[in-house]
């Protein structure tokens, strides 16, 4: 293949190889299934997705390689597609808050399809016009493009050489046997734990000092582990203060000002006030961040509108344009962004079909709704697009950003509603709310298919892709990613339901599944509707939001690696402690792993990066299998809980084997993160 590269290592653009092709779209659906499932679980049980980019690029790469005119190419495309799909999954930050509320008992299939394909498809239509001027031409670092265009490139370069020698693809090989291994051992672990319940899945210890109460956590994890493992340690740290702030400080002061009820646990009332009261404090904060990075993004967000509109209004075909600038027209961009606004007009009017609306009224609200998610849409393809850039996708704050639309689309519904009475009787109100979770969803899906598509348009110009082959192939992502979401929310609603929203009422509330950013915003817009919003705890999140920021912005003025992600914090104090402890270790992992490369790289005189290279593959890749084979392991459990319509039917010991299943719950989780870190330190090195 070195024939075909130009001189900056990219495919040539005279070169003509196939990339959009039967196998690779059939390869990426399977891929896609895989990941969108565990995306979906993952973040229903802690509020996190994972980026499904380098995972997808590695197993392309190993099946491909078994057809001699496999290239690096057709490996990209099927990454795009992979990747596009998995991220789509972060439309269940919001959606499940309509079964919360009581609107949907459960998740209507066309419904649920059509608003996450329609709304992941515009995110892709809004970022095309973009991609020159923040590809490109921008300085913009795109962490997780650049790193999978590398593993495109050493994967390539690897089946290369290993094609003129004739032996196997060693790279490849090793890299989807970091996954599997990975995956199997989480998988096991999963069955054990909340299958089998021989394994704990967390340990909990309560201490009451005078009138205040103090709680010590962990969670048993391994998905948690390796989630924590790849977002980082100055997120760790971040996530660790806001522990500290919850169950630190607020949690043992609201406790110290009231006595306990009679009859009540330590365990339930400090669990009630944190519920009800402390995550509000998080909920500021994640509100703080979210709108303090729109307000520093402006300046690019704008730019990138004025490009986007620039892209629109001109462009004659893509005769003369070289193969590695060949977006997708304007003609089929504005024909295909049309017809995606009226399947939103009809979604809209399907799911308000039901309500007791005149005709004028529903329409009228289908507009606004529409028209809101549109255009606000389109303005915040830009912002994600740019955060995404400089961050890294899994690092935006999407969550933040549905925060935002979630209290705008209230805001207007409830404007709209009051002036023509439709909110004035608790129905109405129940519909108002509804319609804010419903026109939020399809923002969170513009949103966070636009904080992604960039990211794989880097990796396709790193390596040479056509633009527009790429594009498509992230449609057909969003269509294979809508197909998958509906029934897996279906599956794992009826197994495990959600906090706030059992499908039954005989099912254990403790194995429910957090939704943490669902419960988050449907609890602001219930809030905003019946005026009853816990203002007192959200003002006290703003403020600590703020003084955060202004620590933040301190630390980046003085240069050097420390900083304090406002949003972070925020997450800390919200998800659930056995969650973010976990997330924690995860990230004091890859810490005490990365100092231990530094040491050596210094002893033999290499510099870090080029030393910790093949470290740093294989730790994404081992992370990336636990994540996976214990997301899957959850939705297989969910189809049999469903099936048997039982709380645990494998279980194979009683409630009074807990507390040995948390000393062997212990012992098998410090295992796995000390042979984790032996493998990853045991890579080959330069």
């Amino acid at each position: 293949m070195s024939d075909l590269l130009s001189k900056n290592g990219r495919i040539a653009d005279n070169v003509s190889l196939p990339e959009l092709t039967v196998r690779g779209i059939i390869l990426g659906a399977l891929i896609t299934v895989v990941f969108t499932a565990s995306n979906v679980y993952l973040g229903l049980k802690v509020g996190l997705t994972f980026s499904s980019a380098i995972p997808a690029a590695v197993i392309s790469m190993a099946v491909l390689r078994m057809f001699k005119s496999a290239n690096i190419l057709e490996n990209n495309m099927v990454q795009t597609q992979a990747s596009a799909a998995g991220t789509l999954s972060s439309i269940i930050f919001i959606l499940p808050g309509l079964v919360m509320i009581g609107y949907w008992q459960g998740f209507p299939y066309w419904q649920t399809l059509a608003i996450c394909a329609a709304g992941g498809m515009l995110g892709v239509m809004f970022t095309i016009p973009l991609r020159h001027a923040m590809v490109v031409q921008s300085d913009l670092p795109y962490p997780e493009g650049v790193a999978a265009a590398e593993i495109l490139r050493v994967g390539s370069a690897d089946v290369e050489a290993d094609a003129a020698s004739g032996k196997p693809g060693v790279k490849a090989e090793t890299g989807i046997v970091d996954i599997m291994a990975g995956g199997v051992v989480a998988a096991v672990v999963t069955l054990a734990s909340s299958g089998f319940r021989i394994l704990s899945e967390g340990i909990s210890l309560w201490f009451a000092a005078g009138p205040a109460v103090l709680r010590i956590s962990s969670g048993f994890s391994l998905a948690l582990l390796g989630a924590g493992y790849l977002i980082g340690i100055v997120a760790g740290i971040a996530m660790l203060i806001g522990l500290l702030i919850a169950w630190g400080i607020a949690v043992p002061v609201l406790t110290s000002m009231h006595a306990i009820p009679d009859g009540m646990t330590l365990a339930k009332y400090a669990t009630g006030l944190w519920s009800k009261d402390v995550r509000f404090i998080g909920a500021g904060t994640i509100g703080v961040a979210a709108v303090w990075t729109l307000i520093t993004l402006f300046k690019p967000m704008l730019e990138g509108v004025k490009t986007s509109f620039r892209a629109l209004s001109g462009g004659n075909g893509r005769i003369n344009i070289p193969r590695t600038e060949q977006d997708m027209s304007p003609v089929w961009i504005v024909g295909i962004t049309l017809v995606l606004v009226a399947i939103l007009v009809v979604t809209f009017g399907s799911f308000l079909s039901a309500a007791p609306l005149s005709s004028g009224v529903m329409w009228g609200l289908v507009a606004y709704s529409v028209l809101f998610a549109v255009i606000f849409g389109f303005l915040i393809a830009a912002a994600c697009g740019y955060m995404a850039g400089l961050i890294g996708s899994s690092a935006s704050p999407i969550s933040g950003v549905g925060i935002v639309a979630v209290v705008l689309v209230s805001l207007l519904i409830l404007l709209v509603g009051s002036a023509d009475g439709l909110l004035a009787t608790e129905t109405g109100n129940k519909l108002g709310i509804a319609l804010a979770i419903f026109t939020t969803s399809a923002v969170i899906a513009v949103a966070t298919i636009s904080n992604d598509n960039l990211q794989d348009l880097k990796t396709g110009w790193l390596v040479g892709a056509t633009p527009w082959r790429q594009q498509v192939a992230l449609l057909i992502g969003c269509v294979v990613g809508a197909v998958v979401i509906p029934p897996v929310l279906e599956l794992l609603y009826n197994a495990y339901g959600f906090a706030g929203a059992m499908p039954r009422a005989d099912m254990d509330v403790a194995h429910a599944l957090s939704a943490p950013q669902a419960t988050l915003m449907t609890a602001i817009a219930t809030g905003i509707f019946t005026h009853q919003l816990n203002w007192d705890m959200i003002l006290i999140g703003l403020g600590l939001g703020v003084a955060l920021v202004v620590v933040d912005e301190i630390l980046r003025h003085r240069g050097g690696m420390a900083r304090l992600p406002v949003l972070a914090v925020g997450i800390g104090i919200y998800l659930p402690p056995t969650v973010a402890s976990t997330l924690v270790l995860g990230t004091l992992l890859a810490w005490g792993i990365e100092r231990v490369l530094k040491k050596r790289a210094q002893q033999k005189g290499v510099p870090y990066e080029q030393y910790a290279e093949p470290s740093n593959r294989r730790g994404v890749l081992l992370a990336s299998g636990l994540i996976v084979g214990e997301s899957l392991v959850g939705v297989v459990l969910a189809g049999i809980i469903g099936f048997s319509g039982t709380d645990s039917p494998l279980a194979l010991v009683g409630p009074a084997f807990e507390g040995t299943a948390q000393w062997l719950g212990l012992i098998v989780f410090v295992a796995v993160a000390w042979v984790f870190a032996r493998r990853v330190l045991n890579a080959k090195h330069p």
